[in-house]
This record gives structure tokens, sequence and C-alpha cells, in this order.
């Protein structure tokens, strides 16, 4: 059961803080832990942090995933690429030409023309409705091929098109995500020195994230990542010592608990990881998360559970309703410090 709550109007950002007049950590967070609920800027995250605290960020950078294709009777196909698969096939979405949803209208064997000369059969699905495996002919490297042709993903809340800078954090380093791991965005370049000075450890994972398709509301599949072992190690040497292990984004708690044992002892690890947190599986390892919003119905909402528990995941929604905080990758975040 996820967190009942209702959007309300004019919640939903639809342009970057910096195009709104704000930098990137200026947008608000609200603070949870169980004695109450604060709110701040995202600025004044260093001063929320203890010395000896973990922050660990998704180094991953997106790639301009959305491309414009044409089926084979002419008509145009707006397809998300998702991720490229180990055997060179691609994992796709084709989405509705008025950006409502997924086209579930598709059938196996269908031909999408891409820019460039380069041609996607649908396979078959992966994993769900929406999403299908395809070949690509000629064989050409996604990583090489989007940013030549693409466009950063965005949906119907969205004022316009921005540029790819606008979808990277300050720290990204390896191309590989379909979308943004937004939590991180706030970040700067001198709130990241604040931190460090004040004596809290950032730290590298990496996990590729897919599309999330907002309309469906369904749980991750499967997604590549990462747990440096220098990672691994930090984050037991802080669990021994009392402090906490703050992920930043649903993707970083993803990518450590993959790599955590039934006992929380972390090891190095990388692949791809089917996990999905919830109640039924609570974190063992992530003490602390910063996020963004996530709208009613939304599977991430589970995974916060899974850290901060429901009680405060409630709490903090419903603040969040109450002050009119800004939704979606461009909107303001949340600290849980359960």
């Amino acid at each position: 059961m996820t967190i009942p709550f209702t959007l309300p109007p004019d919640s939903e950002a639809g342009r970057p803080p910096e195009r709104r007049g704000l930098r990137r950590d200026g947008v608000r967070l609200l603070v949870a832990r169980p004695g109450g609920i604060e709110h701040r800027r995202f600025r004044d995250v260093a001063e929320l942090l203890e010395p000896g605290d973990l922050v660990v960020v998704n180094t991953s950078a997106t790639l301009p995933a959305a491309l414009d294709a044409v089926r084979d009777n002419g008509s145009p196909a707006p397809v998300h690429v998702s991720t490229p698969l180990d055997d060179g096939d691609w994992v796709v979405e084709v989405r509705r030409t008025d950006a409502s949803g997924p086209d579930l209208s598709l059938r196996a064997g269908e031909r999408l023309g891409l820019p460039g000369g380069v041609t996607l059969t649908l396979v078959g699905p992966y994993l769900s409705a929406r999403l299908w495996r395809a070949s690509v002919s000629p064989k050409v490297s996604a990583q090489h091929y989007l940013p030549e042709h693409g466009r950063p993903i965005g949906y119907g809340y969205l004022t316009g098109r921005f540029p790819l800078r606008d979808y990277q954090t300050v720290y990204a380093t390896e191309p590989g995500s379909a979308e943004m791991a937004s939590a991180g965005r706030p970040f700067t370049e001198p709130l990241l020195v604040r931190l460090m000075a004040r004596g809290v450890i950032v730290a590298p994972v990496l996990l590729h994230a897919g599309v999330s398709s907002p309309e469906l509301h369904e749980p991750p599949n499967a997604e590549r990542f990462a747990v440096p072992a220098a990672t691994a190690r930090l984050v037991d040497v802080v669990r021994a010592a009392g402090q906490r292990v703050v992920a930043v984004g649903t993707t970083v708690v993803r990518a450590l608990e993959s790599a955590a044992g039934p006992d929380g002892a972390m090891h190095a690890a990388s692949g791809w990881t089917e996990l999905v947190l919830g109640p039924d599986r609570p974190a063992r390892v992530v003490g602390g998360l910063v996020t963004g919003l996530h709208v009613p119905e939304a599977s991430h909402l589970l995974l916060l559970e899974a850290v901060a528990g429901r009680r405060l995941v409630e709490a903090a929604y419903a603040a969040a309703v109450e002050r009119r905080y800004l939704w979606h990758e461009f909107g303001d975040s949340t600290l849980f410090l359960p």
C-alpha cells in the first residue's frame, strides 16, 4: 500500500530552478526526522549532517535518450531508450505522440526508423507491457548514437525542452542513465566542498537508471550498477562507528542494498540488479536519504518506506502538500533522517 495523498494544483516543477530565478541549491528542502518536520533550503544540507557521516552519490550521467522515430506506416513514434543490453539489443519504450503515456498498440516484428539510417525491430516485450526488446540495425552503441541524434527525455508537465546540461548532476562522470538521477541535482561544487570541510565523507556508486514512465507507477526493472570496493569499505567503517550512511537518491539506495549481505556487511559488486525495496524488504545499510518528491502511487514511495518507515514518509508528504512543495526532477527536495 502506497502513501495516500493528492498532488495539489500547480505543484509540478515545469522547468529547472535556474530558470525560475534560483540556484541549484536554492530549492526547498523538507527535513523529516522522528522529532518533527523542518523547512530549509537545500544549501543548508551541510549543517544537517554530522562529521563522520557518509554521503553516497550516483555518478551516472544522463544520456539524451529520446528519439523521433517513424513506424512502417509513416506515422511518428517517439522512442525512449531505456538501456542497452549485453547482446547489443536495446530496451525501448514507444510513447504516444501526445506525450500522455506509452503506446501499447505495437506488435512484435514492427520496425521503427530512427535518425541516421538506423532501424529498430521490436523483438518482444521486455518484463512489462510498455517496454520492448529491440534489435538494432546496423549495430550501434547507444552511448555513441544517442549524443548525436537524441535529446533528453521530458514528460508532459515540463513547459519546454531543455539542454542536456540541465539534466546532469555536477559530479556525473559516466554516461548511461536514460533519465537523470535527479536527487543529486541540487548539489553544487561549493556545497560539496562545505560538506567535506565539515568532515562529511562523500563516496561514489554507479547505477544507470532506465525510463521511469511515471504514468504507470511500475517498480524499477533491472538496472546496471557498480559499488566500488572503497565505497563498500567506507560503508562498513561508518556504520561500525555509529554514523549514518546517507544515500543521495533511490538509485543509490538500490545500488548499496544490492551489494549488502543479509547481515548488512558490504562487498564490492557490479552487474545487473533486480532488487526492489519496500516494507517487506527494508534497507539494511542506508540510514538517511536525500530524494525528490514522488507522485501518488509511485513505487518509489515504497522504497522511501524501506528507509524511513511509513509514519515518517506520511508526515513528510503531508507537510510537502500543505506547503506546496514542487514535484519532479526540477522540483524541491526532502531529507529523511530516521
